[in-house]
């Protein structure tokens, strides 16, 4: 069966899509999700003067505020009703994650199965509208304190502001969900996939703007074109590895017939949390200093501060970045990977590790192992995130050829390239058993 397997997606190849209808929805379907999404972006809040934010951005566009902007696909830029994104949901799912550590009745439910994932679920989403409500209130409190940027302040564009964002983000939390059960990848990484994505042509021209304008030499301008390509190529090296534990099955019989015994491999990726803690830690350094960004002169004095020392590429921001990503990378790697929910699998299956007793030496040896790889990934993970985006802020080029925004973007394509891969593998399948069912019936 696994030969038959190998030969199959050996010879695999994208043709085959043209008859795989299911797959073929799945895709339209995410693709008219996306552009729902990249028109809300477009979509300003009521009474906002775009001069004034044009104005405003084009000041703050180097510090936390460009970065914010990176996530949401140039929405904080125009200042649209999806500005706040998905981030809020994120914070949210970090949150109640971090609970399920702590808090014995969460733990409960996440040992329940579907049902209770779907009431963890809920009660992130209720997070996410607490979230979403106190930063939009923090958005539209600087907005107006601001002066210029609002055209009729008062009461009701509070309310306005506060209730348009926290719809804005619903919808998206909404949306994502429904492009993962629906569609193709995971929806909530596809929305920001696509946001990087859609600004990138303009940061490329951008770039060669100040290229021609003399402000940046044709010298760095190819370096970064450079570091970009090497990057990319890091990346997909490094999602790609695997630490292979060698797993023996003994001889079985089941009946009259006698199974040899079989030799297979448990893959331990090196980066097992995969683009997950670069948005989380992205995530909460973000939430406090949104409301910083949007406080001008006229307010208070500890927001002013505290948004000049959380400036992107400052010292104290690179290093609560890279304690965050280590962090989510060991944090996130435990929650998605139970070494003794594996031994314990293996154990059911008849299956070993040479010179390991099963059950707790098994569960205690794969810890080890995933241990000893996580703080390689978690390294990997630093190492693409923070050292471009030191070259990058000391060049004051744009953050969308930073580290972080190349990991999302590669490892989203490949995690949906992977789906689609399996998918056509599954569509080929099918094709085979009807046709020896057919043959089958003729004989």
């Amino acid at each position: 069966m696994a030969s038959a397997a190998e030969q199959l997606a050996a010879n695999l190849n994208f043709g085959a899509l043209a008859k795989a209808e299911e797959l073929k929805k799945r895709i339209w379907f995410t693709l008219g999700a996306l552009i729902v999404y990249r028109l809300g972006t477009y979509i300003p809040l009521p009474g906002i003067n775009p001069d004034a934010v044009a104005d405003i951005f084009k000041q703050q566009q180097q510090g936390v505020l460009g970065l914010f902007n990176l996530f949401s696909g140039g929405a904080v830029g125009r200042l649209a009703i999806f500005a706040l994104n998905i981030m809020p949901y994120i914070s949210a799912s970090i949150i109640i994650q971090l609970m399920t550590t702590v808090a014995p009745s969460l733990e409960a439910l996440k040992k329940e199965g579907e049902a209770g994932r779907r009431q963890i679920n809920q009660y992130t989403r209720y997070l996410t509208v607490i979230l979403a409500l106190f930063q939009a209130w923090g958005i539209a409190v600087g907005l107006q304190s601001s002066g210029s940027i609002v055209r009729d302040p008062g009461p009701f564009f509070l309310f306005s502001t506060v209730i348009t964002l926290t719809g804005g983000t619903l919808f998206l939390m909404w949306l994502g969900e429904q492009i993962t059960s629906r569609g193709i990848g995971n929806g909530i990484s596809l929305i920001i996939f696509a946001g990087i994505v859609a600004e990138l042509p303009a940061a490329f021209l951008g770039m060669l703007e100040l290229g021609r304008t003399g402000a940046v030499s044709t010298a760095l301008i190819l370096g970064v074109i450079l570091m970009a390509a090497v990057v990319i190529a890091f990346i997909v090296f490094f999602e790609r590895a695997q630490r292979r534990l060698l797993i023996n099955y003994p001889k079985r019989q089941m009946g009259n017939k006698v199974y040899e015994g079989q030799t297979s491999f448990l893959p331990l990726k090196l980066n097992t949390a995969g683009v997950i803690p670069p948005i989380f830690a992205s995530s909460l350094l973000l939430m406090p200093t949104t409301i910083a960004s949007f406080a001008q002169a006229g307010g208070p004095q500890w927001l002013q501060t505290m948004n000049t020392y959380l400036g992107h590429g400052r010292p104290l921001y690179m290093a609560l970045y890279a304690v965050m990503i280590i962090f989510f990378a060991f944090f996130y790697t435990a929650i998605v990977f139970n070494p003794a929910e594996t031994a314990d699998n293996l154990k059911k299956q008849g299956g070993f590790i040479p010179g390991i007793r099963p059950g707790e030496r098994t569960a205690a040896h794969i810890d080890h192992v995933l241990s000893r790889i996580t703080v390689l990934g978690a390294a990997y993970l630093t190492l693409v995130c923070l050292l471009p985006e030191f070259l990058i802020s000391a060049a004051s080029l744009p953050f969308y050829f930073g580290g972080t925004s190349l990991l999302i973007v590669v490892s989203v394509t490949m995690d949906t390239v992977a789906q689609v891969h399996g998918y056509l593998l599954a569509h080929q399948y099918e094709g085979l058993v009807k046709k020896a069912k057919l043959r089958g019936s003729k004989r």
